[in-house]
């Protein structure tokens, strides 16, 4: 078999398994079985909510306030607001919010800047001082909301349900996007609120749910096995911490119910660089997947989809070249009448070799629009489809920082680099799941 031919075998096994791969996910969303957490009287528990703050001004009031609100007598919330030594009005702004259960604070440089992860563990160090003092730490769980986020009320009862059973060591929630407005933030919400819910869902099933940034809960008790800090100096601190929790013989739990919102990057170029950090940290932790390999502790589909999203920024790289290539051969027999041998359709074959090729890359999207509308109801149809049809131009985008994510990891530049946000006129809509 010559080279041009593997090439193009392995290109239209990615163009099928693409299409393939999201009608199955899709599917799981509309007919995945529902959560066991809603049977018994809710666990005695004190929620420390950690908002990490490095210069939000633009978001730290409202996000705040949310995060109070979410206190019941079920749920009592204590907020700890970690001001990373912000340059901005951002000090000013918590100070100016009086509150007894909001705590603030703030570190100074150097010890300062150095990443999310070491705000988040200079929280947690506090936190556990104080819950220590209580005697509290079994029934505290820690929760981190970005400084962008908004959790939906009652969203607590629905993670404090997961916790019921001791092997629960950590939940994480659903994320939504507030800033839809835009088609960018729309086709961001299309990916959280219906793809990674499905993928989410159907880890829960296999025993192998990751931590994201964002609406992430977990037991003091269980942190405290890591020692003085949990989260690490990784440009995705949450997956690894969510990695070492699985490693531990400790369940994570995906509570769909439960829903924050938070900005969406709506500059192309802020994006890219978004993403960038976050497939530089995936590609830091491919070490885990020995661990995760030796580990009696990991399932075996649970690790092959450990595998699947550890290696995939890996495995972008080659793949993206190979169906660049295959874009490449078939647009130059298009253009000259050549068919390469047969391999590339012309003359009368050529109108359903183009509709083939259209249908591979705009059906998957179109199907998540539909899914978008179905389940969640809060866009018109032509808005979700239209975001439906972007979906491919936006994973080129990501296509591009992950090739950037490569060149900065082999070039071992690993400085972290914050998600800037965007002026909020009003309190941002809490949002039904």
């Amino acid at each position: 078999m010559s080279g041009l031919s593997t090439w193009l075998i392995v290109g239209l096994a990615l163009l099928l398994a693409w299409p393939v791969q999201n009608t199955v996910l899709a599917a799981f969303a509309f007919w995945r079985p529902r959560p066991d957490v809603h049977n018994g009287p809710l666990p005695q528990l004190r929620f420390w909510i950690v908002i990490p703050a490095l210069d939000e001004e633009r978001v730290v009031a409202a996000t705040v306030r949310a995060a109070l609100a979410l206190d019941s007598p079920q749920t009592p919330v204590r907020v700890l607001v970690v001001d990373d030594a912000s340059t901005d009005s951002t000090p000013e702004i918590l100070a100016a919010i009086d509150h007894p259960r909001l705590h603030v604070l703030r570190r100074a440089l150097p010890d300062a800047r150095r990443g999310k992860g070491e705000a988040l563990n200079a929280a947690y160090r506090w936190i556990r001082g104080v819950a220590v003092g209580e005697g509290a730490e079994r029934e505290t769980v820690v929760g981190v909301i970005d400084g962008d986020g908004r959790g939906e009320p009652g969203m607590l009862r629905e993670v404090a349900g997961f916790f019921r059973r001791r092997d629960v060591g950590a939940v994480q929630c659903r994320v939504r996007i507030h800033n839809r407005d835009r088609l960018l933030g729309l086709v961001q919400d299309m990916e959280f609120s219906c793809i990674a819910d499905a993928s989410q869902s159907l880890r829960d099933v296999l025993g192998s749910v990751d931590l994201g940034g964002n609406g992430q809960f977990v037991r003091l008790s269980d942190l405290m096995r890591f020692g003085d800090a949990p989260w690490s100096r990784c440009l995705v601190e949450d997956l690894e911490l969510g990695l070492r929790v699985h490693l531990a013989g400790m369940r994570i739990r995906y509570a769909s119910n439960a829903v924050i919102t938070q900005q969406a990057v709506v500059d192309p170029r802020r994006l890219i660089r978004q993403r960038t950090r976050w497939g530089q940290g995936n590609l830091q932790c491919l070490r885990y997947l020995p661990k995760l390999i030796a580990s009696p502790a990991i399932r075996t589909f649970a690790l092959l989809d450990f595998a699947y999203y550890l290696l995939a920024p890996w495995l972008l790289v080659p793949a993206s070249i190979a169906v660049a290539g295959i874009a490449g051969l078939s647009a130059a027999g298009w253009m000259t009448g050549t068919s390469f041998g047969g391999v590339v359709a012309t003359g009368a074959d050529l109108p359903l070799a183009a509709a083939a090729w259209l249908a591979t890359l705009a059906v998957p999207g179109l199907l998540w629009g539909l899914v978008h509308r179905l389940r969640l109801r809060d866009e018109p149809l032509r808005r979700a489809l239209l975001a439906g049809f972007a979906y491919p131009l936006f994973l080129l985008l990501g296509m591009a920082a992950t090739w950037r994510a490569l060149g900065r990891h082999l070039l071992r530049r690993n400085a972290w680099a914050k998600t800037e946000r965007l002026h909020e006129e009003t309190p941002s809509p809490v949002l039904a799941g």
